[in-house]
């Protein structure tokens, strides 16, 4: 039998049973195989991939939806990718086209490379705002923040899921319950006994990542950061808006060193809902 064309393959929904297929498309294309991630992705939003019939997947994203269950309110994509060999043959446009149209009216957004900016902006995605990545190993300096901090307890669930869609715009509970899970540390700030900002730090590969960090001021989220680089030897990683400069500065000055700046996009909104000036750094620029 012939084998079919690149636009003849069909666009199918991605199941947790896909994760090891999309760890290798991610290694294909250089990227960590971050199975930890894809396995979240995979459980808590929806993964669209093309079938490549000589074995694994052409490319695949995931959409994590946001807001009322069957009426999502905001939906984020990550996770864009196409198998190195298809590179440069419209597989990525025709997948985001896809997954544009199955999202309806819903707003959409997405952390876009350098790379893969002109696509997104071709489909009508616009710019609405810069993160930073940044990584290495913290060093404490100087005086901390006078912030108190502690380990977050099931008790404590319901108010961060409270704060979070206080401060996001929208309500994340299904991912947000799965934190506990999925991350090795998860910590609140408190002051007066009132949950003022609370961070996660989890495992991707030799990295823990800081995010969600969601803070009433930036002492708060210092005070977070810093108490999960405590606890930890690996190295950090985060993403952090450009605008929180103090914060960014900080964090250099402790050893973490910026390594791309990448574009916050939105399509059917023209910013993201919620407080940007309490939401420090993203679960994972892949889910918002």
């Amino acid at each position: 039998m012939p084998t079919p064309s690149l636009a003849e393959l069909p666009v199918r929904r991605l199941t947790h049973r896909d994760l090891t297929a999309c760890a290798d498309l991610s290694e294909d294309r250089g990227w960590p195989r971050e199975e930890h991630k894809w396995g979240l992705l995979l459980t808590a939003g929806k993964g669209y991939g093309i079938d490549d019939p000589g074995g694994g997947l052409v490319a695949a994203c995931v959409v994590t939806e946001y807001g009322l269950y069957g009426n999502p309110e905001l939906g984020a994509i990550g996770m864009v990718l196409v198998a190195e060999r298809h590179a440069g043959q419209g597989v990525g446009r025709r997948l985001m086209r896809h997954v544009v149209a199955a999202m309806g009216t819903t707003p959409l957004t997405l952390h876009a490379t350098p790379n893969g900016r002109p696509l997104y902006e071709e489909l009508g995605f616009k710019v609405s705002g810069e993160a930073v990545m940044v990584r290495g190993h913290f060093t404490p300096r100087g005086p901390e923040p006078e912030v108190a901090t502690r380990a977050a307890t099931a008790e404590d669930l319901a108010e961060i899921i409270r704060l979070d869609e206080e401060v996001f715009g929208t309500d994340r509970t299904p991912i947000i319950t799965r934190l506990p899970a999925f991350s090795d540390q998860l910590r609140v700030a408190e002051e007066h006994g009132r949950i003022i900002g609370y961070a996660a730090a989890w495992p991707n590969m030799d990295t823990h990542v800081v995010g969600p960090l969601i803070a009433r001021d930036t002492a708060t989220a210092k005070a977070l950061l810093g108490s999960l680089a405590a606890r930890t030897d690996r190295p950090l990683r985060t993403d952090i808006d450009v605008r929180h400069e103090e914060l960014l500065a900080w964090v250099k000055e402790r050893g973490l060193a910026a390594l791309d700046l990448n574009a916050v996009m939105t399509y059917g909104i023209p910013e993201l809902p919620g407080d940007w000036k309490r939401r420090f750094a993203p679960l994972t620029v892949a889910a918002g």
